[in-house]
């Protein structure tokens, strides 16, 4: 499956914009069939230009220009645009990543994370990784947050687009801090991005960000929500803007962005793993909104407030990677659908999703395929008030987090999380699990309560020895969750599905 989406890209030219197809393009993806042996065109390798204040990456679809050695992206050069971000907007307010903390018991910080230190991790045609680094020490107590923070941006050969992860490291010798978000911000040429789409039911032309202020609109109960009185599109007077109408949960946040019609071009903001998020699959976070501003939410405390909000003691050591995500571009003739970007953007998320983890990132914090387990078993639910024998747990909803109670899950913010759902038979596999300790949670729609497996489950990297008649890197469960007697409801209006839908 994987090589045959790998194909389907390929042959649109890794939707670089090189060399436009004719036609509908739309329409030839759709029709195109799966025995397809369309070669795609050679690309030149990637090149590294390094500047006083400035360093660039470029492979010949993309020119990507950091800050130096501050990382900050300043532009993104594709498809005959110079710079696809604002650049109306300060260089230090395009692309970038940021946070926002606290001393303990302190007033909150927002910083846009400038690094002081840059390096060439990796420099080849086929690759080049780049490390911009801040590093903490005491003199800077009250002023950074005590982390150690390595932002890295990579461009491959032929690849229509970027990655950025970043790793983030607290020492135990070091004060506490609460950290309330991290993100990657994109803020995108306005004159240019005027349609935003985060699902096949969730797009449209959007206000521009002139609405937003003084004598255009009303401010409403919060200040991300205002009311349009005069907007410059006048068909949308009366309507309510509010950032959070865009959220998304975390299981279905993969794939969203951008669109300018002319020309026909796509920026997307692609995640390819949940594993860095907090709060699970049902977690909500931000997605893109008026602006126009494409967000990669990693930890935050909407719709939860500070139980989301991770804190870190003194004398307490932790590391953690975020990312990597992807941001693609993509484009398209002109004549044909421009929304057919979009479609291209969802079968390019798939290759992506199906690429996890990566081969390429080059930090030892980042374990590839090899070095993670797996964990595969079968689900039942015992539920004597509906049935004598056990029940599939269909469609259940299985993974594995840190050790806690049943449910801890939902407020976990500090490490790691996988997840997956059970088949109709109750059959699941949790693959490409980092190292480390953790319980299996699950729990079932339509049924009340959370299930937790009684025994810690430790991945050890490389280790493939049987231990106990279990394989170190694939347990193999058989779990059977019996529902709490005390929940048992007499009644019910809807389902028990826990999403926000319904």
């Amino acid at each position: 499956m994987t090589s045959t989406l790998q194909r389907i890209i390929d042959c649109f030219s890794d939707c670089g914009g090189c060399n436009k197809r004719k036609g509908n393009a739309r329409q030839d993806m759709l029709n195109m069939n799966l025995n397809t042996n369309c070669a795609p065109m050679p690309h030149q390798g990637v090149r590294l230009h390094i500047q006083d204040h400035y360093v660039v990456m470029d492979n010949g679809i993309a020119q990507v220009t950091l800050s130096r050695p501050g990382g900050i992206v300043t532009g993104i050069q594709y498809d005959g645009i110079d710079n696809l971000l604002e650049v109306r907007n300060k260089e230090t307010n395009r692309g970038y990543w940021d946070l926002y903390w606290n001393e303990i018991g302190g007033k909150g910080i927002f910083d846009v994370i400038q690094g002081t230190s840059f390096r060439v991790i990796v420099e080849t045609e086929e690759q080049v990784e780049l490390s911009f680094t801040r590093t903490w020490d005491p003199s800077l107590e009250g002023k950074y947050i005590p982390l150690n923070i390595d932002k890295r941006f990579i461009m491959l050969r032929g690849s229509s687009g970027f990655y950025s992860y970043a790793i983030y490291e607290h020492f135990k010798e070091w004060p506490g801090f609460e950290l309330g978000e991290t993100r990657i911000t994109f803020k995108l040429r306005k004159d240019k991005f005027q349609y935003m789409a985060i699902a096949d039911n969730r797009q449209r032309y959007m206000p521009f960000p002139d609405d937003r202020s003084n004598g255009r609109c009303q401010p409403l109960a919060y200040p991300e929500a205002v009311l349009f009185v005069n907007p410059m599109d006048q068909r949308l007077t009366g309507e309510v803007d509010d950032k959070y109408q865009y959220s998304c949960e975390n299981k279905d946040l993969r794939v969203h962005g951008w669109i300018c019609f002319d020309p026909p071009v796509g920026f997307w903001q692609i995640t390819p793993s949940d594993e860095f998020r907090s709060g699970g699959p049902l977690k909500q976070n931000l997605t893109s909104h008026v602006g126009p501003t494409t967000l990669a939410i990693f930890l935050s405390s909407h719709y939860a407030g500070k139980h989301m909000v991770p804190r870190f003691e003194a004398g307490e050591p932790w590391k953690k990677v975020f990312g990597p995500v992807f941001i693609y571009l993509n484009s398209a003739a002109y004549g044909d659908d421009p929304l057919w970007l979009w479609e291209d953007a969802k079968i390019k998320m798939m290759v992506e999703v199906q690429s996890w983890p990566y081969s390429f990132p080059a930090s030892e914090d980042f374990p590839k395929s090899e070095q993670r387990g797996n964990v595969n078993g079968r689900i039942l639910v015992q539920d004597r008030y509906i049935s004598i024998d056990y029940i599939i747990a269909s469609g259940a909803y299985v993974g594995l987090a840190p050790p806690g109670n049943a449910g801890s899950w939902q407020m976990e913010s500090k490490n790691y999380q996988f997840w997956t759902k059970a088949d109709e038979n109750g059959f699941f596999s949790i693959r490409n699990i980092r190292p480390g300790h953790y319980n299996l949670y699950a729990w079932v729609p339509g049924f009340i309560g959370d299930y937790r497996h009684e025994f810690v489950i430790t991945i050890i990297s490389g280790l493939g020895s049987t231990v106990c008649g279990r394989d170190i890197l694939n347990y193999i469960l058989m779990e059977t969750w019996f529902t709490p007697l005390a929940l048992v409801t007499t009644g019910e209006i809807g389902s028990l599905h826990r999403l926000s839908g319904r």
